[in-house]
């Protein structure tokens, strides 16, 4: 029993063993080393990559931005440090730290000139990914580079898809284009949260490079003398990391907390404002605010119901939150204006002087009537149009609404025209926007909200 168990752990050995695919360390060392450069053809491919990395964040293009990642020259200085911190090379390790600062240097003025030339300044989806890094990115940079560093070592996976892989999955090229679009628009937010989210690609990239090249696959050091230099060197490795990682588990804490507190909304929605003669069909929230807006087709709710949906909040753990609700409908206008109608008529029957005044007052009551009755006769009007040059859509509801919020003791109201084109199945984003803006010219409501129902 006892050789069973030896000759499995002898098994297990040589299956987690690097050794018999390990390059010579010299060869490993030498390549790396000539990444490290950067000058003439690399600064060329730097500046070029970083204009394709721009372009595709600014059309929101994921493929373009994977393209700039696999181009860019970028990654070498950065293993560079850490395989000279990891040997003691610290005449490598400057000079891949300049390098860096070089390449970091051009591709930020690089993406700074193009978003302040294009005359695109809206911020895409994947822009925005790369403003809020998180621990998670921590993990994908640590175990990216520790990947890295394995490849370029070993003879059989150096020339394979491991090293491009990496480039990918810790998307360097991305947030310096973001720190650019962030000075280019003065939006120092973005900016800053682009600029985090690099150093910590980098800095953890660096620190695998090092760990592996120290304790996995034991790299030969260069003779260090002094030992407490060698622990100064330590003590500073250990400090720029947790100062690097501190920032970041607080994002994670409040992503984790905006997720939360979006379940209890969903949860509050479904619970409390489950109305038969009115539908949610759209709701968007502001964490920082603790604020939500809820928009509501059907027949109009009462401020009783609203006021006891309101009361509920606390039983969804979302207390001190301000619900807004917008209401789709037209029919407590209608039965306001032909009130208002019959009290005019009345009037002018009873006070001949005041006919003139009456009339004039009961014409604008039947304008603003004809108001919200126009979106419902517009409506039929449009679809058979709208059908024709999308197939996808069954029905279309056009509707004047009425939105109020409430801010302390301050009840303010607003109004703007909704649509609800149902679909027989969804469409992409860009048939989306030409919908609306169809909608939009068709209608002449520049105001028209498109919403998708079911």
């Amino acid at each position: 029993m006892k050789e069973e168990n030896l000759s499995l752990a002898n098994r297990l050995r040589r299956l987690v063993n690097m050794g018999h695919d390990k390059a010579p360390e010299a060869e490993t060392i030498a390549g790396i080393e000539e990444g490290v450069g950067f000058q003439g053809a690399k600064l060329w491919i730097l500046v070029l990559a970083i204009f394709v990395a721009s372009l595709g964040l600014n059309t929101n293009s994921t493929a373009v931005v994977i393209g700039a990642m696999l181009i860019s020259p970028i990654m070498g200085p950065i293993i560079g440090m850490g395989l000279g911190v990891g040997v003691y090379d610290f005449t490598l390790l400057k000079r891949a730290f300049r390098s860096y600062l070089i390449a970091t240097i051009l591709s930020i003025i690089t993406a700074t000139i193009y978003f302040l030339l294009t005359p695109i300044d809206e911020a895409q989806s994947e822009l925005l990914a790369r403003t809020s890094p998180t621990i998670y990115d921590v993990g994908i940079a640590i175990c990216g580079g520790l990947a890295g560093i394995i490849a370029l070592s070993s003879k059989s996976q150096r020339t394979g898809n491991v090293i491009p892989g990496v480039a990918i999955a810790t998307a360097l090229m991305p947030p310096l284009c973001t720190v650019g679009f962030g000075l280019a628009t003065a939006n120092w937010f973005y900016a800053a949260g682009a600029l985090y989210l690099y150093l910590i690609n980098s800095i953890f990239i660096a620190l695998s490079t090092f760990v592996g090249v120290a304790f996995i696959l034991r790299f030969h050091k260069q003779t260090m003398i002094d030992k407490r230099r060698e622990k100064q060197v330590h003590r500073y490795i250990t400090t720029i990391a947790l100062l690097t990682i501190v920032p970041s588990l607080f994002l994670t804490v409040r992503i984790v907390q905006k997720t939360i507190y979006e379940k209890r909304v969903d949860e509050f929605i479904h619970g409390a404002l489950d109305f038969s003669d009115a539908q949610v069909i759209d709701r968007s929230i502001d964490f920082g605010q603790r604020t939500f807006r809820v928009m509501l087709f059907g027949e109009e709710v009462d401020s009783t119901r609203i006021a006891e949906a309101r009361a509920k909040l606390p039983a969804y753990k979302l207390d001190g939150s301000t619900l807004q609700i917008v209401q789709a409908s037209s029919q407590a206008w209608k039965g306001e204006v032909q009130s208002l109608a019959g009290k005019l008529s009345r009037e002018k029957e009873m006070n001949a002087e005041m006919l003139a005044l009456a009339e004039a007052n009961m014409h604008r009551a039947e304008q603003r009537l004809a108001v919200y009755q126009e979106p419902e006769e517009l409506a039929a009007e449009v679809l058979p149009e709208l059908q024709l040059l999308f197939p996808q859509v069954t029905s279309l509801s056009m509707a004047r609404g009425s939105v109020a919020s409430r801010a302390d003791s301050t009840v303010t109201k607003a109004e703007e025209h909704i649509a609800v084109v149902c679909l027989e199945q969804p469409l992409q984003k860009e048939n989306f926007t030409l919908m609306q803006d169809w909608l939009r010219q068709r209608t002449q409501y520049p105001d028209l909200r498109i919403v998708i129902g079911q």
